[in-house]
């Protein structure tokens, strides 16, 4: 256990009380009666500062050529946790808190947060279980947390690359992070050791997706990376919310790790994702974001701070939820991909070598203007849909899942959330009332009852028509195949795909392989 002294520890404050504190000087309320803070220089994960302590645990199950996954010496570490728990020892009064990562009762990982400012614990208090709300169940491990945005780390003493830093010891069970206040760190770094730690020793498939169930029972999951509606899309006013961000799957049931929501707020309004916008009320933790003049109402179009605005809240502040935040296997599984480039089809379905390969590529687009230096549209790709997130090789959770796919009847849509057929800069993203429309047809059944036509190159499955959804955009191919820049973008994100996929040649079946697109 972690000794601290000499300065006043405040455990286990309710959300109220570290409000209060809060408004002393993280931050203010606005005028629904979220707190509102500046986590400071970092308004997002740092990757390239992530590290990971080599020790006899981490040596020969971590992958290594992973770049997320960058290695830190044991002796550095040492000396690093001295010098922070030195840090902590010295100030006036600190945050403690004890949680819980895991609803299923078989699989629960129990957390002791330890924070420099109210706000980070407030955050733990929204994003982890709380004790009261969770019933007995089998710990699988104990962690230790330490945030303290003002401790900066001396890189030729510490190991680090620069003066902020997140550090995972899984031979330690601790996780160290200084020189930031981006509470996204907290979170990303449990998420990383369950990562570790559900498809090692419990043969659980840890997944970061959001997740919800319908009325019959039906589970559905939604994979993406930041920025393609996982929770939009899983905050379904006919369905109830398992999870927003992460989840396991084990033999029997899919679970959330969690028991909050991150949401992004740039361009949140109550008509389109109402659940989450009601959700901005007394508890609910905002990071970020700018004020209109003269008042305390949010701008959530204004991005002159990052465009990475986000919000925490229980997700007992969403009204549909699963109680507990456990579902059965699921009968759907969507991939969520932001293509700027304009080429892929807003829906397809993937067969189970085809999910293989988009669960590996894990792609989506880079927009002009959302990071210095892009000018136009830079494909992405984060194997798994998360990628900074994963300690052992990729093809451990590709596998896993093919597995399950191969075991149970489950259908995988690949569904493009960008722009159709013009690209970013001459067309507009599909409008998520579309793509709402799409995803509910394949949920219910009705997309199956359609019939379908080859997206070609890439050889998807498209449906030819979906109620309430134009024609023309369901295969752009149709529309744009005499268009030389559609033929030439298409061409260029084929390859882009192919190159990308030569990193599992060796690894993966040949007909896993054979999805690669192939333009001729």
């Amino acid at each position: 256990m972690i000794q601290i002294e000499n300065t006043i520890i405040h455990q286990q404050l309710p959300a109220d009380e570290l409000i209060e504190r809060a408004l002393l000087a993280e931050g203010k309320l606005n005028d629904t009666g979220a707190l509102c803070i500046n986590t400071g220089t970092f308004t997002g994960r740092s990757p390239l500062d992530k590290f990971t302590v080599e020790d006899e645990l981490s040596i020969s199950l971590t992958d290594w050529k992973s770049d997320f996954n960058i290695p830190l010496k044991a002796h550095y570490f040492v000396v690093l946790k001295e010098d922070l728990l030195s840090f902590i020892n010295n100030q006036h009064e600190i945050f403690q808190r004890v949680c819980y990562a895991g609803a299923h009762a078989d699989y629960r990982l129990k957390i002791n947060v330890i924070t420099q400012s109210a706000s980070a614990n407030l955050f733990a208090y929204n994003m982890f279980l709380r004790p009261d709300e969770i019933s007995e169940g089998n710990i699988i491990g104990e962690w230790t947390v330490i945030q303290a945005p003002d401790f900066e780390a001396d890189p030729a003493k510490h190991g680090t690359r620069s003066k902020n830093f997140s550090v995972i010891s899984f031979a330690k069970k601790m996780i160290l992070i200084g020189g930031t206040g981006y509470t996204g760190e907290i979170k990303k770094g449990i998420f990383t050791v369950l990562n570790f730690l559900m498809p090692s020793k419990y043969n659980v498939l840890s997944m970061h997706c959001s997740a919800n169930i319908g009325a019959e029972g039906d589970t559905a999951l939604f994979f993406g990376l930041s920025g393609t509606g996982k929770t939009t899309l899983s905050t379904d006013p006919q369905r109830w919310l398992i999870g927003d961000d992460e989840h396991g799957w084990s033999k029997d049931a899919v679970f959330n790790f969690e028991g909050g929501c991150y949401a992004k707020t740039i361009g949140l309004n109550a008509e389109h994702e109402p659940e989450i916008f009601a959700a901005l009320r007394h508890g609910a933790l905002v990071e970020n974001v700018i004020f209109k003049p003269n008042s305390d109402e949010i701008d959530f179009n204004d991005s002159s701070i990052t465009e990475n605005t986000r919000v925490s809240y229980p997700i007992s502040f969403i009204d549909r939820i699963a109680k507990p935040s456990v579902g059965g296997i699921p009968k759907n599984i969507f991939f969520l991909t932001c293509d700027a480039t304009g080429v892929l089809p807003p829906i397809s379905k993937l067969s189970i070598e085809q999910a293989e390969y988009y669960f590996l590529s894990g792609y989506t687009s880079k927009v002009a203007g959302t990071e210095t230096g892009i000018k136009s549209p830079k494909p992405t790709f984060s194997t798994c849909f998360g990628a900074p997130f994963l300690p052992l090789n990729p093809n451990v959770y590709a596998e896993m899942l093919g597995t399950k796919l191969r075991e149970h009847e489950i259908k995988v849509w690949l569904v493009n959330t960008g722009w159709c057929g013009l690209p970013f800069h001459q067309g507009k993203r599909i409008s998520l009332s579309h793509t709402r429309k799409m995803v509910n047809a394949a949920l219910n059944g009705l997309l199956d009852q359609m019939p379908f036509e080859v997206f070609p190159f890439f050889d998807l499955a498209v449906p030819i028509q979906c109620e309430n959804v134009p024609t023309e955009i369901l295969n752009p191919y149709k529309t744009y195949q005499n268009d030389s820049d559609y033929l030439e973008r298409m061409k260029k994100l084929a390859n882009d795909f192919e190159k990308n996929f030569t990193q599992y040649a060796s690894t993966v079946r040949s007909s896993v392989i054979a999805c690669n697109p192939t333009f001729k």
